[in-house]
């Protein structure tokens, strides 16, 4: 019975995120266009979370860089770390690395200022004053993350290039200019979409996940319920960025033979 019951509240609360998604896809194109709070909401995920986005994706570059050369070094084919690097940053950790920074640090934020308000009350005082709190709330949140996720995974992929380069050129006196013609000739068209569609996919995923858990605490449940739902927030999201990352990859690589 209690298996059960646990079923039944995990999939009931998997049928409201959805409601919850295709609601917030329905208020995105429904006037007014709220520029103000969409911008506000794209420097807090955007710029704010730039400099920790930089500093991840450059360490991860530099671990790829030593542990490609030295698993590369026994076969003497260390001279396609470059290419390892390259592909591993933009089809994978680039995006990965990305999300799992942001759904740490946005996700958790979203849903502990979104279950406050919804403590506080403040949520039913948006209906009560006519205001659709899907169209206030979640619609900025939700357009920032599918927006800047992509965006900041750029520049992590660029910073993870530049951490590989600069651990194999300065401790293992690779030939920087071969390694910079190896990137050059393995980073392809396809390779940026691929990382840009996981990046926008994990983006909305993030948002959709901090929403709903925001959304879905009890109004009683005061300080100690926020906090439970904020981890839960960011351990749902950390999950849901795997799942749909073996999903991508099987869709992109498998199905649609992207290389």
């Amino acid at each position: 019975m209690l298996l059960k019951n646990r079923l039944h509240n995990t999939l009931s609360e998997i049928g409201q995120a959805w409601t919850l998604f295709f609601q917030t896809l329905v208020q995105i194109f429904r006037p007014p266009l709220q520029f103000d709070l969409l911008t506000k909401q794209l420097l807090l995920v955007g710029f704010n979370s730039l400099a920790v986005v930089l500093v991840s994706g450059f360490f991860t570059g530099m671990v790829l860089g030593i542990q490609g050369y030295i698993q590369l070094k026994p076969f003497a084919v260390e001279g396609s770390v470059a290419r390892f690097v390259c592909v591993s940053v933009v089809k994978e950790l680039g995006p990965m690395i990305t999300a799992f920074v942001l759904a740490g640090r946005i996700g958790a934020s979203i849903t502990a200022e979104l279950s406050t308000m919804k403590v506080t009350e403040q949520i039913d005082a948006l209906e009560v004053m006519g205001t659709n709190p899907v169209k206030y709330l979640v619609v900025p949140r939700f357009l920032a993350c599918a927006i800047m996720l992509p965006t900041l995974t750029i520049f992590s992929t660029f910073a993870g290039i530049a951490g590989g380069f600069i651990a194999v050129v300065s401790l293992f006196d690779v030939n920087g200019h071969f390694f910079l013609l190896e990137v050059q000739r393995n980073l392809f068209v396809a390779s940026v979409l691929v990382s840009l569609i996981k990046a926008t996919s994990f983006g909305m995923a993030i948002a959709a996940v901090g929403c709903y858990k925001g959304f879905s605490i009890s109004t009683a449940g005061g300080a100690e319920g926020v906090g439970t739902a904020t981890t839960g927030s960011a351990v749902i999201s950390l999950i849901a960025i795997l799942v749909l990352d073996f999903i991508l990859n099987h869709i992109l690589f498998n199905i649609l033979g992207w290389v």
